[in-house]
């Protein structure tokens, strides 16, 4: 039997997509998906206005309706893009299984105990990670999967590390981790 050996630099990526993970479920657990960035504008110039088609409340399924019926009488006061939103997420919710609807009203709860600040937060590093090219993504949820993957108590001792470790050590071991994917890379 081969033992494998752990850098415990190459996890503490993990640490970070940890973060991310909270990042993914979280806010798309708020409303039903994240909330769209605001457009950016030059200062003094007019914003421009939004590209986004509002949804009229009767293109919406029976179960759609059914699933957003709390907010039926406000729908037509919301912005179009919280409507498409919120049409996208209650979509996403009828495909559910009642068991990844009792995970997402359990996360959604956890969310909502969590202090403003800290869901300001990790709005802005979900926004942060949205912003990143597909296959940083890809890889940043790749390094979840395998801390995640890692025992309960190696998971500990790497986000202990991390967070004892000073800026410039954290600027270090990601850098140490970068490398090898990137001697990879060159042909």
């Amino acid at each position: 039997m081969t033992t494998r050996v752990h850098n415990p630099v190459r996890y503490l990526a993990g640490a970070c997509a940890l973060v991310l993970a909270l990042l993914l479920g979280a806010p798309a657990l708020a409303q039903g998906v994240p909330p769209a960035p605001a457009p950016v504008t030059a200062p003094g110039a007019q914003p421009a206005a939004p590209a986004v088609a509002p949804v009229p409340w009767s293109s919406l399924s029976p179960d759609q309706q059914r699933v957003l019926g709390n907010i039926a009488g406000q729908w037509d006061v919301l912005p179009p893009q919280r409507q498409q939103a919120l049409a996208r997420g209650s979509a996403r919710w009828l495909k559910m299984t009642p068991q990844q609807r009792q995970s997402a009203r359990m996360r959604f709860r956890t969310w909502q105990q969590l202090p403003m600040q800290r869901r300001e937060l990790l709005r802005r590093r979900w926004e942060q990670f949205q912003a990143l090219p597909p296959d940083q993504q890809r890889e940043m949820r790749e390094s979840f999967r395998r801390f995640n993957s890692l025992p309960a108590t190696r998971q500990r001792q790497l986000r202990r590390r991390w967070q004892q470790a000073s800026p410039e050590e954290r600027r270090d071991m990601l850098q140490q981790l970068r490398e090898p994917r990137l001697r990879s890379r060159v042909p």
